[in-house]
């Protein structure tokens, strides 16, 4: 189960962009990184494609998972996050700070 999904809010733990906050916009789990929205934005040259002119473009680039956190919709804070057996049998997220589950975002 991965701990952090698409359409989390993350909170940037280390690097230069330290502090800055942002929804998930894509997990790229097979190489655990997560590209997070308005951060790590970075210039990248474009060759002219078929439907776009050549020229400097501003991206964002992906971040190491583990230089993110999850923000908790419940006590709004960035925590750590755990993995727990519901009711039925299924694994549920849950933040560590105030051990309520974590829903999944939308």
């Amino acid at each position: 189960m991965r701990k952090i999904r698409t359409g989390d809010e993350v909170l940037v733990t280390s690097g230069r962009n330290k502090g800055q906050r942002g929804r998930v916009r894509q997990n790229l789990i097979d190489r655990d990184r997560v590209v997070v929205e308005n951060v790590n934005i970075v210039k990248k040259h474009l060759k002219r494609g078929r439907a776009r002119q050549a020229g400097i473009v501003e991206m964002e680039a992906p971040l190491h998972v583990s230089k993110v956190m999850l923000i908790c919709p419940n006590c709004g804070e960035a925590s750590r996050v755990g993995v727990r057996p519901d009711a039925n049998g299924k694994n549920e997220r849950y933040c560590k700070k105030c051990e309520k589950t974590i829903p999944r975002p939308e």
